[in-house]
């Protein structure tokens, strides 16, 4: 175990944590919504430091990132636990901790370590996902430190639910982030995911603020956020708060988890949520999870020709220079491309 950072203590040996926007008042010997951080007589600890249970290399456009460091690989990492109780959550093995079934497994692991495997395998970047990074960030922080010292760039896959002031302080080694924004609608955060949609724009907002690369994914699910208002409404706030060089990923969902009985999100829905975002005036608009989709593609948004042409996670076709499109020299926007 390893003291949590960002913590209040309170009377009655009870603390709150102040690491998420839900500012968990833990009593003592209990846990926070993550399941992962506990109070020990006034004294709140990270169950899962140094403890990963998954780490993997991945292309980055698994992420999804399609404008961080176009066809390089990440060196993945996770912890069990999640601030969100998503009623889809496609990683729910090692995400959802139940109060009945509380054990925390996984690998020791250093820091030093995670970031060496990072290295022997040619990694340009780690990326701390599959579950919610937040949880573990302790563990995050200080290997994101020892990354951004040895050439690695970081980057968070993450729900958008942590509070400014822990944002702020991982933000000098945090290079990028996909942050999920599932909706446009206050009931269906609360309903499908025990969260306040207005706690994730203003986490989104602060990683603007901050320089940090953004790439926005929404997850449609048929019946749940696939009315068209909904979508237009977050195309533009991707346009009006973040700017039209943000990319949105519309993704596909599959049923999963205790989401069985809803049907996967037909091909046509997510051309047409590709439609709005285009429409609104986003410069990047990707459909994720059908390969072989013209929507996997970057298009110049001046020439409008093909400049990346993937297929799934891999690319097929670069036709950029120096950050740039080769047909018109006009630039693209992202990082390392």
């Amino acid at each position: 175990m390893k003291e949590a950072l960002f913590y209040q203590r309170l009377e009655d040996h009870k603390v709150r944590c102040l690491l998420c926007r839900h500012h968990c008042i833990i009593d003592n010997g209990k846990r926070g919504i993550c399941r992962v951080r506990e109070n020990k007589d006034g004294i709140l600890y990270s169950l899962v430091y140094g403890l990963p249970c998954s780490y993997h290399v991945d292309p980055i456009e698994k992420k999804p990132l399609f404008h961080f460091f176009p066809g390089s690989k990440a060196f993945s990492i996770a912890t069990m636990g999640c601030n969100f109780k998503c009623l889809h959550c496609q990683n729910y093995e090692i995400s959802q901790i139940s109060e009945e079934n509380s054990r925390i497994f996984g690998e020791h692991l250093t820091p030093e370590d995670a970031v060496n495997l990072a290295l022997k395998s040619h990694c340009k970047s780690i990326s701390y996902t599959y579950t919610e990074p937040t949880v573990f960030y302790e563990y995050a922080l200080n290997m994101a430190k020892i990354a951004k010292g040895k050439g690695l760039y970081n980057n968070f896959v993450t729900n958008g639910y942590i509070e400014d002031e822990p944002l702020k302080k991982i933000a000098p080694y945090l290079d990028a982030a996909n942050i999920d924004l599932k909706g446009f609608n206050s009931n269906f955060y609360r309903r499908q995911c025990k969260a306040e949609l207005k706690g994730v724009l203003d986490t989104i907002r602060s990683y603007k603020s901050l320089g940090i690369w953004i790439e926005i994914t929404t997850l449609i699910i048929p019946g749940y956020n696939d009315d068209e208002m909904e979508l237009k409404s977050i195309a533009e706030f991707i346009k009006n708060d973040l700017g039209i060089e943000t990319p949105w990923h519309v993704s596909a969902f599959y049923p999963t988890y205790k989401l069985l009985d809803v049907k996967r999100t037909p091909a046509k829905t997510l051309k047409k949520a590709r439609e709005i975002g285009l429409e609104t005036g986003l410069r990047y608009v990707y459909e994720g999870n059908i390969p072989g989709s013209e929507g996997e593609n970057t298009y110049c948004y001046n020439c409008k020709n093909l400049v990346i042409k993937r297929f799934g996670f891999s690319i097929q076709k670069y036709n950029l220079k120096d950050g740039a499109c080769i047909f018109c020299n006009t630039k693209i926007d992202g990082i390392g491309l």
